[in-house]
């Protein structure tokens, strides 16, 4: 009877025994994104000979996406000169997209009509030009594109929010609103005469 105890005390301890070293090994060997080995940015490395952990890239490689052939469409230069035209067709859709995008990025400083009155103007802040000045119309596409993707002094930078297609498509529109603010009516069709205001 002695020895049957003995035995199942024995057994209780291995059984115990067992699980603490399975506790152990499974919290030893947990994977934590936190604690694996790894550089810091910029922290010096002993495995390159250059003591650099971050690797330069490779030669003549491009990040994915960001291949820039068509010059003209990604910086509205040509021959270093801003482009006096399109990348593309100027569609209807074009237009439509251009005056999307027109309203939703441009709208607050320069208006809807383009002449500088936007909701800005309404809180003191300063009134940009307005598209229909002389000299602003006479402005090739390419200096709106390159305008648009670098700012000014007041205006920011939308180059990373409005993408190159976009940024075209809101200067076909601006050519629409200056068209619409400085048209001859003669250029008007004779079918769409009596739809003029003021007739």
């Amino acid at each position: 009877m002695i020895k049957l105890k003995r035995l199942q005390e024995l057994n209780i301890i291995i059984k115990i025994t067992w699980l603490l070293v399975s506790l152990a090994i499974i919290t030893g060997c947990a994977l934590n994104m936190r604690d694996q080995p790894r550089y810091e940015s910029l922290e010096e490395s002993t495995f390159f000979a250059d003591k650099l952990s971050a690797r330069p890239p490779a030669p003549d490689t491009v990040a994915r996406g960001y291949l820039r052939i068509d010059k003209h469409l990604y910086t509205g230069q040509i021959n270093n000169d801003f482009a006096p035209t399109f990348p593309f067709t100027v569609t209807m859709e074009v237009l439509e997209r251009g005056q999307e995008r027109f309203n939703i990025f441009c709208t607050p400083c320069h208006g809807f009509a383009g002449d500088g009155q936007g909701v800005i103007v309404e809180y003191g802040m300063k009134q940009p030009p307005s598209f229909h000045d002389p000299d602003l119309r006479e402005r090739p596409p390419g200096y709106y594109f390159d305008f648009i993707s670098r700012g000014s002094r007041v205006m920011p930078s939308y180059a990373s929010r409005i993408p190159p297609e976009d940024r075209w498509a809101i200067i076909a529109y601006i050519r629409a609103l200056q068209l619409s603010q400085n048209a001859d009516v003669s250029a008007v069709p004779p079918e769409e005469v009596p739809n003029l205001d003021g007739n």
